[in-house]
């Protein structure tokens, strides 16, 4: 093993969570390397989609902290979010945009505003529907819209909150190659998913569950 993939890309460190009186989450710590493909489960209201924002920066614990690359998360933000890419659960798709237009909007704003637009969209397997405008599309193209970043963006860190749903199956098989292409280059990918995923397994996947602890 080198000592890049022994330093943690991400560190959680006592995380506490906290929603409506309820506690979700109490000192959770875990850390995740470079090469690591992590499935966050639990049944709904665990506090996966928390876990998730807390990860990314987008919420705050209600105790502990995230480290990247051993700083507290707050301290290296503008660091952070250069190397992070987040998903959420709702694609984030504007219904008066193509599907072009779109996804050519979200990759000017990462910075990749030469990116062959028609190219990527047939890899999310929306040929055709370039020039639709996405209120007229269902929610899985909505989806593969928003997927679509990952065959562009740069980011090691990829936090994404139930990529897989309203995919066929081909879609989800080539997000699984690429989740394992992007893990093999350096990258991380921590995701939740109700499915069973089928390519990526055994010493790829690791899975923790809100009950502390990893399988």
């Amino acid at each position: 093993m080198t000592e890049a993939s022994r330093t943690p890309l991400l560190t959680a460190q006592a995380l506490t969570c906290i929603r409506e009186e309820r506690i979700l989450f109490d000192e959770l710590s875990f850390d995740i390397h470079p090469g690591d493909i992590i499935q966050i489960e639990g049944p709904n209201g665990a506090g996966k989609s928390s876990l998730l924002r807390i990860l990314a920066g987008l919420s705050r614990p209600y105790a502990g902290q995230v480290h990247y690359c051993g700083e507290r998360i707050e301290d290296v933000r503008d660091d952070y979010h250069a190397d992070l890419l987040f998903l959420g659960h709702l694609p984030g798709v504007k219904g008066e945009l193509t599907a072009e237009e779109n996804l050519e909007f979200n990759l000017k704003i990462a910075g990749y505003a030469d990116a062959p637009i028609h190219d990527t969209l047939a890899k999310v397997n929306l040929t055709g529907f370039e020039e639709h405008p996405a209120g007229h599309l269902s929610a899985g193209q909505h989806r593969r819209i928003a997927l679509a970043r990952l065959w562009h963006t740069q980011s090691k860190i990829w936090i994404l909150d139930e990529p897989l749903t309203a995919i066929d199956k081909r879609g989800v098989q080539e997000l699984e190659q690429l989740f394992m292409q992007h893990a093999d280059n350096g990258g991380c990918v921590i995701l939740t998913t109700h499915q069973d995923l089928q390519l990526v397994s055994g010493d790829r996947l690791r899975k923790l569950r809100l009950d502390y602890q990893f399988v």
